[in-house]
């Protein structure tokens, strides 16, 4: 019985090392056939699972990127690196007794030494856009910011070159200037296009020295046109593009498809960091072009004035003068004596077009106004009670003296609607009438005579205000040379607030 165990196990044993023998062989016999597959057959699967990119496809994407190289090259030359410095003197402390007097007593000096001044000199970057050229003059066209304060002035070329540069004129109303600098090397002007025609989605590429990184080229599209809200009070309208744009941008290029210049870069929305983040903001060429004449021929831009106080009415005072669903300007005041007085634009004239042309915003009338040159009469479409009508004006030329002169503006108050929220804020009843004074112009007729604002002014002459509209109403028709009111303010009325054209 042991032996036919042992023998049992003996043959188990053996069984097993036989069967383990088939399979290593086995496995050594698939792995010889694996490594035998031709290498061409592992080529083809290869291939079967490759992406193939589609030729089409591809000859657009080449098309594109030419294009791209060829506005670079296009454009470069004619753009321009600028380098300035601003000098300030700053008288600096004596210290000549600091610690010595405290050790010595108190030391002689000439007064010269007493009463040192230090010059500190601080570099600023910027880039420039050639336009013009005049017996070896070039005219580069910048933003005021970057060379409008400055004393020192260098123009540094795409091919390496510098030269000193002088401003020929600035605008800090439009951030416009122009620097020139002299050479008998050729450059290339910038080809200005039409910024009229840009459109929300166009390629846009930014050609300038952005922190400094000298003749940079960005790309990306355009976001928006016609944004206003510039930095500084600037009355230009602005192209809106994510193309990458930071400091040292300004000033430089902003181009289309075929390298025409269709803006100015010149601003950036941005957080604390002041890093690009795809809101750059560009002066349109458009509204450039007369200035680059003006700054050649006279050194500063002359600007049209109409004489008139505007506004962009909220929703509650177009429902009370019956403009709901307009767009346009407001004549809330205007002055005496001025063009728009003289051609018959009165308060409460709401102006929807200059010279035929659509103004949808106070911005969009002041620019245009702006660049009609001073003699020249311009055409306004005014609503006026309902009905609409076309007065011409001859445009006269903006002073800052003229333009700040509230002496004349007439009446010289803002007034506003009563809403029931500002009867509930008043205290006053359902049916109260009138209107409040929201603003007084300081040393205006309406000031002078007493006028406060949040005075409610229930009569004009002698004649019952009923609202907005009526309010306007009888200033034209009954205050032609002479003006008085009948306020409430508080719990009193007064009467006979009174001034003289």
């Amino acid at each position: 019985m042991n032996l036919m165990q042992k023998f049992s196990s003996k043959n188990l044993f053996v069984f097993n090392l036989v069967l383990i023998g088939v399979l290593f062989g086995f496995s050594l016999a698939f792995l010889s056939f694996s490594c035998s597959t031709p290498s061409s057959a592992k080529t083809a699967r290869a291939q079967e699972t490759a992406v193939v990119i589609p030729q089409d496809a591809l000859m657009v994407a080449e098309s594109l990127q030419s294009a791209f190289r060829s506005v670079s090259e296009k454009v470069l030359p004619s753009v321009v690196e600028i380098k300035t410095v601003s000098i300030r003197r700053q008288q600096v402390p004596n210290f000549n007794g600091i610690p010595w007097e405290f050790f010595f007593g108190p030391q002689e000096g000439s007064p010269e030494n007493r009463n040192r001044e230090r010059e500190f000199r601080s570099q600023g970057l910027g880039s420039g856009i050639i336009v013009r050229q005049v017996q070896g003059v070039y005219y580069v066209l910048t933003n005021h910011h970057v060379v409008g304060d400055v004393n020192e002035i260098v123009v540094a070329t795409s091919d390496g070159k510098e030269y000193p540069a002088e401003l020929v004129g600035k605008d800090e109303r439009k951030d416009l200037a122009m620097v020139s600098f002299k050479t008998s090397d050729h450059y290339p002007l910038a080809v200005l296009g039409d910024s009229d025609t840009v459109k929300v989605g166009d390629w846009a590429i930014a050609v300038g020295n952005p922190l400094g990184f000298m003749f940079s080229v960005t790309q990306g599209i355009v976001s928006a046109v016609g944004r206003t809200g510039g930095p500084a009070n600037n009355i230009n309208d602005f192209i809106q593009t994510d193309t990458s744009i930071n400091q040292g941008n300004s000033g430089g290029a902003l181009v289309n498809i075929r390298g025409e210049v269709i803006g100015i870069n010149t601003w950036i929305a941005s957080n604390n960091n002041g890093g690009s983040v795809g809101l750059g903001f560009a002066i349109p060429i458009n509204n450039a072009k007369r200035s680059i004449d003006e700054f050649i021929s006279r050194g500063e831009i002359r600007y049209g004035w109409l004489g008139v106080s505007l506004l962009e009415p909220d929703r509650e005072t177009l429902q009370a003068l019956n403009l709901e669903g307009k767009r346009g300007a407001l004549a809330t005041m205007v002055f005496l004596g001025s063009p728009a007085d003289k051609g018959g634009i009165r308060p409460g004239d709401f102006i929807t077009q200059v010279n035929g042309r659509d103004v949808r915003t106070v911005n969009q009338v002041t620019m245009t106004v702006g660049d009609i040159k001073p003699g020249e009469r311009a055409s306004f479409t005014i609503i006026r009670d309902g009905a609409v009508k076309t007065i011409e004006v001859r445009i006269e030329e903006r002073t800052n003296e003229v333009a700040a002169d509230n002496k004349k503006l007439w009446p010289g108050v803002f007034v506003v609607p009563l809403t029931d929220t500002i009867r509930s804020n008043l205290d006053l009843d359902a049916n109260a009438q009138g209107v409040v004074a929201a603003q007084v112009l300081a040393d205006s007729p309406a000031a002078v005579v007493g006028l406060r604002q949040g005075d409610r002014i229930l009569r004009v002459n002698g004649e019952t205000v009923a609202d907005a509209a009526s309010f306007y109403r009888l200033l034209r028709e009954k205050a032609e040379k002479e003006l008085w009111f009948e306020i409430a303010r508080g719990d009193a009325t007064l009467e006979s607030l009174r001034f003289k054209r």
